[in-house]
């Protein structure tokens, strides 16, 4: 039983190296074996198909990023704070996530789940749930930062937290193609100031932040 575990997750953990070096299409099944040590039996014992694995892999993948997210959005930081530890997680990640030579890594779930054919429907729904998890912390946020009194107007949550989410793929999507880290650390900043409405005097980074 153990030696299936241990095969299911150096699958996972494979099919998130590959697809992130390349693409869902430029991935397939003999190569994520061989990479993995495993046989197309092994592969096949586990999953139905490549999209079953891309679909169990991006759940492998939240799950970390989840107990990251759960850590900086923790009720012991104000909603600021908060907000600046998720700007700077999106920044370091880029280093953490780097597999080539381009300083900004973006989201291959993301990508491979917006050009997907028809016939991966699987592939697109793991880009969809993904989304929404994103989302889901967004909108707690800009609830928090709306209940202590830091935002112009009356901000819908719901909708910021969606466009905040698109924005953000937007800017690491142009920063990978401009391979353009500091472009990326520029615009993150200015563009959660703008789309979230933030009073001027609210504008400064906060100096306290997660480690």
């Amino acid at each position: 039983m153990a030696r299936g575990a241990d095969t299911r997750e150096k699958l996972l953990d494979t099919a998130i190296d590959l697809i992130w070096r390349s693409s869902y299409d430029g991935v397939g099944v003999n190569e994520i074996c061989k990479r993995a040590g495993t046989t197309k039996g092994g592969f096949y014992h586990h999953f139905e198909t490549k999209a079953d694995l891309f679909y169990a892999a991006s759940e492998h993948y939240w799950e970390g990023k989840q107990r990251e997210l759960n850590d900086i959005f923790s009720p012991t930081y104000t909603p600021l704070e908060q907000m600046e530890n998720l700007i700077n997680m999106i920044v370091e990640k880029q280093d953490v996530d780097q597999y080539d030579d381009n300083p900004v890594a973006g989201c291959p779930f993301f990508t491979s789940g917006s050009q997907c054919s028809s016939d991966e429907e699987k592939v697109r729904l793991a880009a969809v749930k993904m989304s929404d998890n994103a989302v889901m912390y967004n909108v707690g946020l800009v609830h928090a930062l709306k209940g202590s009194g830091v935002l112009n107007g009356d901000a819908n949550p719901e909708v910021l937290g969606r466009m905040l989410q698109q924005f953000i793929q937007g800017v690491l999507i142009y920063g990978r193609v401009h391979r353009d880290l500091d472009v990326v650390k520029a615009d993150l900043r200015e563009g959660f100031c703008r789309i979230l409405d933030l009073k001027q005097e609210y504008r400064q980074p906060v100096l306290q932040a997660a480690e």
